[in-house]
């Protein structure tokens, strides 16, 4: 069954960090990301990483999230640190190339001011 797996969400004080796990139906060795989606606003991305183990970020969490993968156990991770309130929502990940899998549960991340 094709089917992602998002982990480690949680409740969390602003400042505090979280490791979002992802576990992938397939190879990951291609672009895969991490998005969110706060309550009533659109899913939005929040880092992405290449093939080659490269990352990029939106400037929003640029210097706090950190994008990691083991590609023999087809995990991806997110590591999330100095969390700030408006982090809150729910996080997915999916592959972008050469499509996306169908889009798994999420996993909810809520920090408190």
């Amino acid at each position: 069954q094709v089917q992602l797996v998002e982990s480690g969400g949680g409740l969390v004080q602003a400042g505090g960090s979280l490791r979002l796990s992802c576990a992938a139906p397939g190879s990951i060795t291609t672009l895969m990301a991490w998005y969110r989606q706060a309550p009533g606003k659109q899913r939005e991305w929040v880092g992405s990483i290449l093939d080659d183990g490269s990352a990029s970020y939106p400037d929003s969490v640029q210097g706090r999230f950190t994008i990691s993968r083991d590609t023999a156990k087809k995990m991806v991770y997110l590591q999330m640190n100095n969390l700030k309130p408006e982090d809150t929502g729910d996080y997915y990940c999916n592959r972008i190339f050469p499509q996306p899998w169908p889009w798994g549960q999420g996993t909810q991340v809520t920090v408190s001011s």
